[in-house]
């Protein structure tokens, strides 16, 4: 039986029985990603009370991952004094179960922490307050940590979470290096016999949300510093002294983490995990899903709904909406991504999406559209239901 934009394969009055399930990543600056499901879910009851919906807030390693995973995980909130990305003193929440631990970095290191554009700051910011966190979850014997690597305002390479875990980075005459991607030409040599002896004991994985590189056309300082607040020299300044960290690294850490895929996720994080923690780099919507058991739960619906706060082209490249719209697909379930913004042209029907929605009518302003997105989901949700 054909309902509009997707099909169901039971008959048998699906009005009546039909089961949603509503898998959205956060709406970054706005929206956290279980409030996004709970508008939905309630635009989709309004419409038709008898729908069954079943909500999983997704992340992808980025904003929300601690959010995301406070309930499924059954995890106690540990509240830590650390510091943003200019240095600043902070409070941060981090996930403690027994010996495993899950950090997420924009919480300390995020540029959501920044007061507003006029502090991105991409030559200065530092992820030493990553390594705070990660201190912390030391001192409370945690032997797995997880660290969700998205949202950051650094291009640093980790080098501030180095230096806070013990690393020694120096310049020339043995001087310490100062914090901040802008620096790292100057980096002489790296001195690990100081770093805190506790990592040898601990295993990290970090999750990530794209593939990208450190360096080149795709890479850290090209494709995301930007974002960050750097200007076009800015750009290719930073692109240069990653290229001399990732030098350096190899020279004295015997890392590769040039070309790695993922080594550009946050800064350049991605890479200076691999290199000064061991780390191992992972999906992070995939990872987030086993542990939501997302998988179970898409077996038993009829359409599934994901989305964030702006589609495009990058979310074909490891975005929530994408893994979601992957794993569907596998299961022969239709999946309609919703967005407050939406691309003009965009299709992503190759990746499994049938249908990607504005949630927010032309026109509006910015913050206008902040304000009323909890309305505007409600209002596409009833409408999409209501079309089928």
């Amino acid at each position: 039986m054909e309902l509009g934009i997707f099909q169901v394969a039971d008959t048998t009055q699906v009005k009546h029985l039909m089961r949603i399930l509503i898998a959205p990543n956060s709406f970054k600056n706005c929206l956290g990603a279980r409030a996004v499901g709970e508008a939905i879910a309630r635009g989709f009851r309004a419409a038709r009370p008898e729908t069954i919906t079943d909500i999983i807030p997704m992340s992808d390693g980025g904003d929300g991952l601690v959010e995301v995973l406070a309930n499924s995980l059954a995890a106690e909130r540990i509240e830590t004094v650390t510091r943003d990305a200019l240095g600043r003193k902070l409070k941060a929440d981090w996930l403690l179960t027994g010996e495993f631990a899950v950090i997420e970095m924009a919480l300390a290191s995020g540029l959501a922490r920044l007061r507003g554009p006029e502090e991105y700051r991409p030559l200065v910011t530092t992820t030493a307050g990553t390594g705070l966190l990660i201190r912390a979850a030391l001192d409370r014997g945690c032997r797995y940590i997880v660290i969700g690597l998205g949202g950051s305002a650094t291009v640093d390479a980790g080098c501030g979470m180095a230096t806070a875990l013990g690393v020694r980075l120096l310049a020339a005459r043995d001087q310490p290096l100062p914090e901040g991607g802008g620096a790292l030409f100057d980096l002489a040599r790296i001195e690990t016999g100081a770093a805190d002896q506790r990592l040898k004991g601990a295993r990290f994985t970090c999750l990530i949300d794209v593939q990208n590189p450190l360096l080149g056309p795709s890479g850290a300082a090209r494709v995301f510093a930007p974002q960050k607040g750097a200007t076009p020299d800015e750009v290719e300044r930073l692109e240069a002294n990653l290229a001399h960290w990732a030098t350096i690294v190899q020279r004295d850490l015997g890392a590769d983490v040039a070309a790695m895929p993922g080594g550009g996720a946050a800064g350049g994080l991605g890479a200076g995990c691999v290199a000064f923690l061991g780390a191992a780099l992972e999906s992070g919507a995939a990872w987030v899903a086993r542990q939501s058991r997302l998988a179970e739960a898409m077996l038993q619906a009829d359409l599934v709904i994901t989305g964030e706060g702006r589609l495009d082209e990058q979310t074909a490249f490891g975005k929530v909406p994408a893994f979601v719209a992957r794993l569907a697909q596998t299961l022969g379930k239709p999946v309609v991504a919703l967005g407050g913004s939406v691309a003009a042209g965009l299709d992503l029907q190759k990746i499994g999406i049938t249908c990607c929605m504005a949630v927010t009518p032309p026109g509006t302003p910015l913050a206008t559209a902040l304000c009323e997105a909890e309305n505007n989901l409600a209002r596409t949700a009833a409408k999409l239901i209501m079309d089928t």
